[in-house]
């Protein structure tokens, strides 16, 4: 097969660790082209060396008529160069472009956190209603996500896909290069702006002096913050930092199904995130960790309660990792976009015949 896989940002974030997990996993068979458009690049140094990559300058998240149209032309030539059997978009920008230039009949688009739309940009829920026909299937990334799809009308083979996501690989010598005075670590890996509420980190870190808060993924300096609190910048494989944390917690104020958490889980973590989205999913009270409200005092509570009892530590930390073997890897995610994928296929050789 050949696949084209495209996104609209090509920085480090969740969605593109998820196309990107796809890609590479698919390129050992199939002939793979991925295609983004703004953001620092970062994301290209994810993909395997065999994969093609084509930047489309004009993509961008912003609404803004003249490079959506420019895109549109870039997305036509895309198509017309390759002739790709499947076309997989994925967020929001990239879906609605992708599915007006390309056939319809190839399309798989995914939805990676639906909130984003239905919660902080509702006035364009109904061109999503609309361009739900555009496409051969649309994947939700949580089950929170396609209950929310199915009630706001958007019901045109809408299944889920749980993101999936490989053990990060750990280097040696791993270091935060901190003061050893703190007790326990807790980790955070977030982009900064209005989905992550890094606000109630910077509480929850006033609140417990005791611990060392640290926050990877900022992509500009922070000033003004507690004395413990460390700022490490964006960083490629930032997941590999959660093998010497000692808990990993999630401020959010909308979410998908966030790889961070996975990734987390992966390595063994007992998890303190919002009640947000998919998250609930992932996070199993009492079980591998807590989903609690936007409150620093409720974040506070469970971190405490976790921290201060080493045996519920060991619990969390093993259930973590069984979740995450049983439901969250890359090949269970792959093999079910490989379904549509020949679904695809067997409906384009059926038409033929």
């Amino acid at each position: 097969m050949r696949i084209l896989q495209v996104i609209t940002l090509c920085e480090l974030g969740g969605a593109q660790a998820v196309m990107a997990n796809i890609a590479n996993n698919l390129s050992e068979e199939h002939e793979i082209i991925v295609a983004s458009g703004e953001g620092d690049g970062k994301m290209w140094m994810m993909l395997n060396p065999n994969i093609k990559q084509e930047h489309c300058k004009h993509l961008k998240r912003a609404l803004s008529p003249f490079s959506d149209l420019c895109t549109l032309y870039d997305f036509w030539r895309l198509y017309w160069k390759y002739k790709p059997d499947i076309i997989h978009l994925h967020s929001s920008k990239a879906g609605m472009l992708g599915r007006i230039a390309f056939p319809a009949r190839k399309i798989v688009y995914t939805v990676h956190g639906f909130d984003s739309i239905r919660l902080a940009h509702r006035a364009f829920l109904w061109l999503e209603r609309m361009m739900q026909w555009r496409c051969k299937f649309i994947a939700a990334v949580s089950k929170y996500d396609k209950k929310n799809l199915l009630n706001e009308n958007i019901k045109h083979k809408v299944t889920t896909v749980y993101n999936g996501n490989p053990v990060p690989q750990i280097e040696p010598n791993l270091t935060f290069n901190i003061p050893s005075k703190y007790e326990k670590t807790i980790l955070c890996i977030a982009r900064i702006g209005e989905q992550k509420n890094s606000a109630i980190f910077l509480e929850l870190a006033s609140m417990l002096p005791q611990y060392a808060f640290v926050w990877i993924g900022n992509q500009t300096e922070v000033k003004d913050h507690p004395e413990n609190v460390f700022f490490m910048g964006n960083i490629p494989n930032a997941a590999m930092y959660n093998s010497i944390a000692d808990l990993f917690i999630l401020p959010s104020n909308y979410e998908g199904l966030p790889i961070v958490i996975i990734e987390a889980m992966s390595l063994g973590k007992p998890i303190v995130a919002s009640d947000v989205g998919g998250v609930s999913e992932l996070v199993r009270n009492g079980v591998n960790g807590f989903v609690v409200e936007n409150q620093a005092v409720e974040f506070a509570e469970k971190i405490n309660y976790i921290l201060n009892n080493e045996e519920v530590m060991q619990r969390f930390s093993e259930n973590s990792r069984k979740i995450y073997a049983e439901e969250f890897t890359v090949d269970r995610m792959v093999n079910i976009y490989k379904e549509m994928y020949n679904k695809i296929l067997s409906s384009k050789l059926s038409t033929k015949l």
